[in-house]
């Protein structure tokens, strides 16, 4: 997927400079309060455009300044690649997790999404 596949109203001013889309999604991630997740998906209907594989690129190319482990999988799995750090995270911020199952490959614990999602709520400022 390329950098044109983002919702976007038109290249950036300056070469260096984020998308607008990519702004957008940095932006709603530095909103999610520690100790809460929002999906990808949760993402783009926060923006009203986009979809959960547009905000996955966005984070996989631009995430790294902000607070990545917030933005998740709808599922609850770790980020494949960064569990450990953000395992890390979680524990720090006091993220509800599920511990794993026996059987779970690396019993690595997945979040748990009934009480970690975050919907917004408190913070409409900036909400499109």
């Amino acid at each position: 997927m390329s950098q044109e596949s983002l919702p976007s109203d038109g290249p950036p001013d300056h070469p260096d400079a984020l998308p607008e889309y990519a702004e957008k999604v940095l932006e709603v991630a530095e909103l999610i309060p520690p100790g809460r997740v929002m999906t990808y998906g949760d993402v783009a209907e926060w923006l009203g455009e986009g979809g959960p594989r547009q905000v996955g690129r966005v984070m996989a190319l631009y995430g790294g300044a902000v607070p990545w482990w917030r933005v998740v999988r709808a599922d609850g799995v770790l980020l494949p690649g960064h569990e450990l750090r953000a395992l890390g995270h979680y524990r720090a911020e006091g993220t509800p997790l599920r511990e794993a199952g026996r059987a779970t490959e690396g019993h690595v614990p997945r979040l748990d999404m009934r009480h970690a999602r975050w919907d917004g709520g408190g913070h409409t400022e900036g909400h499109t």
